[in-house]
């Protein structure tokens, strides 16, 4: 990656930017000296330790280029997923031969070095090199010619053209090619090198350094395939929300917004209604509310939610409320409505949990027949007082076959609130501290003139930042 500032004389990055930050600066001020350092190293191309020494100077330089590139991936994460640099080395010289092979694993071990005499046709190679190609220090080194014999086939043109170009046309060699071992291991080999020209001008030998650079690219192709596979996730996870909001907002629209219904007849509900999103706008969950005008005047009410996040759980959700709103329309009572609901859980493919309350208001006699499946009861809220509804039996909705759900009844007044709610409202609390903070807007709630005002006071109370999950809030007002 090319650094933004002067390779020579880095500037100086403000303060407090963290240690990834402090790293990449020490690195291209290391970058800087070692250029400084390898521009005033005179070499005549003579000595082979000269060339070695050079040779290393720009590996030490590809190998920072290589370190700058991964520090500001970590800096800035994957998205960018810049190019690595192919070049990579070693930031030490070593010796040009070796009596006997470095550790296997060390970095001398990993880097070697070879001249070929063009005159003579007479081979050199470290000992090092020996080990990286895998030959016994006994056989004599490779000419050029035979060089190719250990390259793998689809990667000779490679090498035969980086060759042909550093001998005929006095081009420098920079390039990489795979080598198979006697042992029937591979490894790829990074080779850079020169010519070295004789008297008379022409090519009197060809001197080179060849490093190791397997575990190298190994490591490199792990880190992108990593980040491929971290883009198409994201990707899948954006494709995922776009779809479960869709659904969401085909199946509820009222989510978008507030709900109001005033039924006909007499004893007729100030309804108001509001989703509460999580904080993180990535997740979608499955809850609902739902307010349906039935035969005869009376109205369905009813909240609900189901475990988990996103496109299924959604898709759940909304065949869920399809079938609510089906088996009201077709006179089904509550405690009945939730044992079929459960039992539609229990059969589909992908099974779940679910909660709900589930409501049937009777205008002609202001009676609200309602059950509960694992979920948090209405309240209702009188004269300024609220208090909770005394739940009758049930279980989570696909927590077991053939559970019986019973119903409660209660009469109400011109002028009650009734309050239905998903968990999570009141975020961070315990369900009976939940339960006292929302009792506790009793008195705003009988000062409210309408439904909205009621859900505008508890968003005003519960909406701020710090939700983990969705929640809703359903609020229906007794009118005279």
């Amino acid at each position: 990656m090319p650094s933004p500032v002067s390779a020579g004389r880095p500037a100086a990055q403000p303060p407090g930017r963290g240690s990834v930050e402090a790293l990449i600066t020490q690195t291209r001020r290391l970058k800087g000296d070692v250029d400084a350092v390898r521009r005033d190293t005179r070499i005549d191309g003579a000595d082979p330790e000269e060339r070695w020494q050079r040779a290393l100077y720009d590996l030490a330089l590809h190998q920072l280029d290589d370190l700058d590139t991964h520090l500001a991936q970590l800096r800035d994460g994957p998205d960018p997923a810049p190019a690595a640099s192919p070049e990579p080395a070693p930031a030490q010289p070593g010796p040009r031969r070796a009596p006997s092979a470095p550790p296997h694993g060390s970095l001398l071990s990993r880097v070697g070095s070879a001249e070929w005499n063009l005159l003579t046709d007479e081979a050199t190679w470290s000992g090092e090199l020996y080990q990286i190609l895998g030959r016994d220090p006994a056989d004599p080194a490779l000419t050029l010619d035979e060089l190719p014999s250990l390259v793998l086939e689809e990667d000779r043109p490679k090498l035969t053209s980086m060759v042909t170009g550093c001998l005929v046309d006095g081009r420098p060699i920079d390039g990489e090619f795979r080598v198979a071992r006697p042992d029937g291991s591979e490894r790829t080999v990074h080779m850079m090198g020169e010519p070295v020209l004789g008297a008379d001008g022409g090519t009197a030998s060809m001197w080179a350094v060849l490093r190791d650079v397997s575990e190298l690219r190994r490591t490199q192709r792990t880190v992108r395939e990593t980040r491929d596979s971290l883009h198409r996730r994201r990707s899948e996870e954006q494709t995922e929300h776009r779809i479960a909001a869709e659904v969401q907002e085909a199946v509820l629209p009222p989510w978008l917004g507030s709900l109001r219904l005033p039924p006909p007849g007499p004893g007729p509900l100030d309804l108001a209604a509001q989703r509460l999103p999580a904080a993180a706008s990535t997740l979608i969950g499955a809850d609902w509310y739902d307010a349906l005008d039935l035969p005869g005047g009376e109205t369905l009410l009813s909240v609900g939610d189901l475990t988990g996040h996103g496109v299924a759980v959604a898709s759940g959700m909304a065949m869920l409320l399809g079938a609510v709103r089906g088996m009201a329309l077709a006179g089904t009572g509550p405690g009945d409505l939730l044992g079929m609901l459960n039992q539609l859980l229990d059969t589909t493919v992908q099974p779940a949990l679910g909660s709900a309350v589930c409501c049937r208001y009777r205008p002609g006699t202001r009676t609200l027949v309602w059950a509960q499946a694992g979920h948090p009861a209405p309240l209702l809220y009188r004269d300024g007082t609220g208090r909770m509804l005394t739940a009758p039996d049930g279980v989570l909705l696909g927590a077991t076959s053939g559970a019986v759900y019973g119903q409660a009844e209660e009469t109400l007044r011109p002028g009650d609130v009734l309050l239905l709610h998903t968990d999570g409202l009141v975020p961070g609390q315990t369900p009976t501290a939940a339960v006292d903070r929302l009792l506790g807007l009793g008195p705003r709630f009988g000062a409210a003139c309408t439904a909205q005002d009621c859900v505008r006071t508890v968003v005003e109370e519960f909406g701020g930042a710090g939700r983990e999950d969705d929640a809703c809030v359903l609020v229906a007002r007794i009118t005279a």
